[in-house]
């Protein structure tokens, strides 16, 4: 095995093209329960955009390397790390995996599913499982019901959009232009709505209402999205990519009957991963037959990290963009 390998790392807090850089760094030793994986590609995530600007979370002092999601081989394993053998293909998650190598801690890695290409399930955990454990588990999601995902053609929009149609639901999605509409009609949803348009009248005219909202934009998306919530219905936050959180109002959901639920899948994987495998283990089965794929947009070479990161940052993207590091 190589002693050095090539990494980007975040060598300042600002915009992706201009403090990334590419160094050569040492190979990590998997420490107790961790896995070695020989990284084959990476999906590019909106908190590797928050990463870079020091805006997530997690603030990483630089210099750190990005990457949360990945699929790879095993190329070694850490005292205590079982389930996994040397050479097998995974997928894994974890900040720190834009690398030739990444360290990952056992029980965040999981088989690849053999349906898919490395792109595609280098991009099927984090906004497959946001998007699973929001729709199945906080809101409980039932055929027929109608669903509104937001930023319908963006990669957690289409997990959203193909496990809502998997689950037999009626499908609405929300999308910044009309260039966009297309990716999310054939990511599963029935009708696609301008979010410069009056959607909510178009959502209470046409639907009675959303059953369900998948919210990952936030802001006036939220707000609008309280206008034509059904009865019972649920809203269920999943982040801010449009930049403003916005204020819930308990007393308009009390008069309205509907519930606002809160996501953060990285405590599933925390608390509950249990539920995170057999989440993996039904999105792995809708793959074989074919009811999911990840709609990866466009696969990149290793050295363009940056500007990959940077057009996720810019909004335009649609689907997944995925970074190539090994053939």
């Amino acid at each position: 095995m190589a002693e050095s390998m090539r990494a980007w790392r975040v060598t300042a807090h600002g915009e992706p093209e201009r403090v990334m850089a590419l160094d050569e760094v040492d190979v990590p030793s998997p420490g107790p329960g961790e896995v070695l994986i020989r990284v084959r590609a990476v999906a590019v995530n909106f908190p590797d955009v928050l990463l870079a600007r020091g805006q997530y979370q997690e603030r990483p002092e630089p210099p750190f390397i990005p990457g949360i999601e990945l699929c790879g081989e095993v190329a070694a394993l850490g005292d205590g790390a079982s389930g996994l053998q040397v050479g097998e293909r995974v997928v894994g998650s974890k900040i720190g995996v834009m690398a030739e190598y990444a360290a990952v801690p056992a029980e965040a890695v999981r088989p690849a599913p053999p349906s898919l290409d490395d792109a595609a399930a280098a991009s099927l955990t984090i906004a497959y499982q946001t998007a699973w454990f929001g729709l199945h588990r906080r809101a409980a999601i039932r055929s027929g019901e109608t669903l509104l995902v937001h930023a319908a053609a963006g990669g957690v929009g289409t997990a959203a959009c193909q496990l809502g149609a998997a689950a037999g639901a009626t499908v609405v999605g929300v999308v910044g232009n009309r260039d966009k509409a297309a990716a999310a009609a054939a990511a599963g949803a029935d009708e696609v709505l301008m979010r410069d348009d009056d959607w909510p009248a178009a959502v209470k005219r046409d639907h009675r209402g959303a059953d369900v909202v998948f919210d990952p934009v936030g802001g006036a998306a939220f707000e609008r999205s309280t206008k034509c919530v059904a009865f019972e219905g649920r809203i269920v936050v999943v982040g801010f990519a449009g930049g403003e959180q916005q204020a819930v109002h308990p007393g308009h959901a009390l008069v309205k009957n509907y519930g606002v639920l809160g996501l953060h899948w990285a405590l599933y994987q925390q608390r509950r991963p249990d539920l995170v495998d057999q989440a993996h283990e039904a999105l792995t089965r809708l793959a074989d037959e074919g009811a999911v794929r990840p709609a990866v947009a466009e696969t990149v070479a290793f050295d363009q990290a940056p500007a990959a990161v940077q057009r996720l940052a810019g909004g335009g993207t649609t689907g997944r963009l995925v970074v190539r590091v090994a053939a």
